[in-house]
């Protein structure tokens, strides 16, 4: 598979199956094609909710925080191939907020890595393909297991090594939550990917304020998240995380930038898109009730 090459001079989704990736120079959008992410955004959502709904179980809150970096990862930006999840010269993607799968799944089920009903009779099933946190020797499009706060950004950090030392033009792309920067790991794993320079590399952190035992800021503050990263040797954007615009512009940054790692910190909304979900940490890990389904997939339609 080889990443395009080419200008889409009109709005042109990528159907199932399809490999891109634009290059830097080649990142120009209308207005119309972010529409078309948007509509994707929802959908994804609709999915998110209805998989944990059918089995009372799941992280609902910060599944739907993530899904616009998702879209823009998944439906622009990666070189992946559905027909060979192996394919070595793929892009990697580690979701190091493993708890927030159900928006991986449901991304992983839309571009053709396994059938939709998989989502509706396997999430969160004992001996299923979707287990409650991504499964590498499970899941078909997975590319490390997580769920262990703190351990994705080393991994990533490793699979961008790798591809260094195998001379491969891969990228390595992962999603950190906001409380899960009170690991000492992750800054480890940071120092590491500043000090070999790995400018392959992009992590997004999830700024969505809320973690499993309340706000972040009262659990341990982080902020400011912008100055330490960059303390750290990263070149550091910050950007709303749920304006698929921002978020692909600042991968094409990332892109261009040579010689260090960049993090995209990405300001966002815990249960984004549910009002009665938003900004709640009821819905960190909890599932909507008969009648909360029903209004979540109204709003959401």
């Amino acid at each position: 598979m080889q990443r395009s090459e080419s200008v889409r001079k009109e709005a042109k989704f990528i159907p199932k199956g399809e490999s891109v990736r634009k290059e830097a120079k080649y990142m120009i959008f209308q207005e119309a094609e972010i529409e078309l992410l948007n509509d994707k955004a929802k959908q994804i959502r609709r999915d998110i909710v209805e998989m944990i709904y059918k089995v009372q179980s799941g992280h609902i809150g910060g599944s739907l925080s993530i899904v616009e970096i998702l879209v823009s990862l998944y439906y622009e930006c990666m070189n992946i191939n559905p027909d060979n999840p192996v394919w070595e010269d793929r892009d990697r993607f580690v979701l190091s907020k493993g708890h927030t799968a159900p928006a991986l799944y449901a991304i992983l089920s839309d571009r053709g890595f396994y059938p939709r009903e998989y989502l509706l009779t396997s999430f969160r099933r004992i001996d299923s393909k979707l287990q409650g946190h991504p499964d590498m020797k499970k899941t078909p499009g997975v590319d490390m297991t997580s769920g262990s706060l703190g351990i994705g950004l080393s991994a990533a950090c490793g699979m961008a090594l790798g591809a260094r030392i195998k001379n491969k033009p891969f990228r390595v792309y992962t999603i950190i939550g906001d409380g899960e920067t009170n690991e000492g790991q992750i800054w480890e794993a940071a120092s590491t990917a500043a000090h070999y320079k790995l400018d392959h590399l992009t992590a997004f952190v999830d700024c969505n304020k809320l973690q499993n035992d309340g706000d972040t800021k009262d659990i341990k503050e982080m902020e400011p998240m912008k100055d330490k990263w960059q303390a750290f040797g990263w070149n550091a954007l910050e950007i709303d995380g749920h304006n698929i615009h921002q978020v692909l512009e600042a991968i094409s940054s990332a892109w261009k930038c040579h010689g260090k790692p960049t993090v995209i910190i990405c300001r966002t909304v815990k249960g984004r898109g549910v009002s009665f979900m938003e900004n709640s940490i009821t819905f960190h890990g909890s599932s909507p009730n008969d009648e909360q389904f029903k209004q979540a997939m109204k709003e959401l339609t």
